[in-house]
């Protein structure tokens, strides 16, 4: 017996899974037909369409372009690196002549290699200090605003007091001074 994937949509179209339906076969070559399946109850005919992919949320927002474009201009550099450092190593087994000359290139290339991944390193952290640091509930950051805040809100009330015993003159102070 053949079987049949057929796809199960929720009420807004949304593919939730895949299950196996028995489709029964036709006669004769075993190739279920589908108008043969059609008067079968029980048998369920495929969808006219299907997409290919359905679009998900991100689990994290996208890097900045500069920081992108650092970042892959870091991974070419490394990737550039490691190639040069495994010819050398081939070139060193083989006893090229050339084995000497990609050692030394490894070497300058794993410096640059380095300025790379620091430039990335860089490039996000200017990025973050010039154009704000996302919040999370866990900031640092956010902590010491809700002091500074609670701080101003005490300084008010205390000078809002302090106008309102001056206003009515002094009345409930103990001392005149």
């Amino acid at each position: 017996m053949g079987t049949a994937e057929q796809r199960e949509a929720s009420d807004g179209g949304v593919a939730e899974g895949w299950t196996a339906r028995r489709v029964p076969e036709a006669a004769g070559g075993g190739v279920p037909s589908q108008e043969r399946g059609a008067g079968v109850p029980g048998a369920q005919r495929r969808p006219a369409y299907r997409p290919l992919w359905v679009e998900e949320p991100a689990l994290r927002r996208r890097m900045p372009d500069p920081v992108r474009t650092a970042a892959v201009r870091a991974v070419i550099i490394i990737a550039v690196t490691l190639i040069q450092a495994v010819v050398a190593f081939l070139c060193t087994l083989a006893g090229s002549w050339l084995a000497f000359p990609m050692v030394i290139s490894s070497v300058a290339s794993t410096v640059v290699a380095t300025w790379g991944v620091l430039d990335v390193w860089v490039t996000r952290q200017v990025w973050n200090q010039r154009n704000g640091v996302v919040s999370v509930p866990s900031s640092t950051a956010r902590a010491l605003r809700r002091e500074r805040r609670a701080a101003r809100r005490q300084a008010k009330a205390a000078a809002r007091e302090r106008d309102r015993i001056r206003r009515r003159g002094g009345a409930g102070q103990l001392s005149h001074s």
